[in-house]
């Protein structure tokens, strides 16, 4: 019988954070978690603002900050800089606060990038730039699929930084921080005039990525799938 599922949703600067899970006192203390997280981030950046500009990876210290450390080496499995992985990392944090506070389900969703733990089915929505479509497709994810990364990426859209042509890509992965990384390195790689062509060189991306469990690609109609991903539904 399915549980009662708490949830929850605030702004975090530019971010808008929404968090599910059985345990209420979880979603509070997951909440501290990021802003603190958040907080720590900014403070590493002032002393190190490459961190924040670089496009491609950067070494840091081992003794730099949990998120920082996260960041980095996501950003080093997919070839991009280290800030691609940010909202993912945040909800990574806010995830494993939860599972410590007792959750059985745990969900954080930063920005499109989701961290997910549970014992029963949760659906993630694939929003992507392509007429029609967004949010019209999901993942259903189930306890064997957790814990579990999703990220996704657009070359369309206004907020972000992409070399590529794609409505969207969407990755699966070992954790969000990952997904989030890899979602815009695949993103880049969907690029020239051929649709098809394009999609594959994607898929082949993704595939090069050491954790990347799989991808969907959407780009002017066409998809690519690849890896191993969770039950695709449709979404009314």
């Amino acid at each position: 019988m399915p549980i009662e599922l708490f949830e929850q949703g605030f702004a975090l600067k530019e971010s808008r954070i929404h968090l599910k899970s059985d345990r209420k006192e979880a979603i509070d203390e997951a909440i501290k978690d990021i802003m603190k997280s958040r907080r720590t981030l900014e403070d590493y950046i002032k002393g190190h603002p490459e961190f924040q500009h670089t496009l491609k990876p950067i070494n840091v210290l081992p003794d730099a900050p949990e998120i920082v450390l996260s960041m980095a080496e996501a950003a080093r499995k997919a070839g991009v800089g280290p800030m691609a992985a940010v909202a993912g990392a945040l909800a990574d944090l806010g995830m494993k606060t939860m599972l410590r506070a007792g959750a059985k389900v745990a969900v954080v969703e930063d920005g499109g990038e989701v961290a997910v733990t549970t014992d029963q089915p949760v659906t993630v929505a694939i929003l992507s730039s392509f007429p029609g479509l967004s949010g019209k497709i999901g993942l259903r994810i189930v306890k064997v699929d957790s814990p579990l990364g999703v990220a996704t990426s657009s070359s369309k859209t206004g907020r972000v930084i992409s070399f590529g042509k794609a409505d969207s890509v969407t990755v699966v992965a070992a954790d969000a921080c990952l997904a989030d990384a890899a979602a815009t390195a695949v993103c880049n790689a969907v690029a020239g005039e051929n649709v098809s062509v394009s999609i594959q060189r994607g898929l082949d991306a993704a595939k090069a990525i050491e954790g990347v469990r799989g991808v969907i690609i959407i780009r002017e109609g066409q998809t690519g799938l690849w890896g191993k991903l969770p039950e695709m539904i449709g979404i009314k």
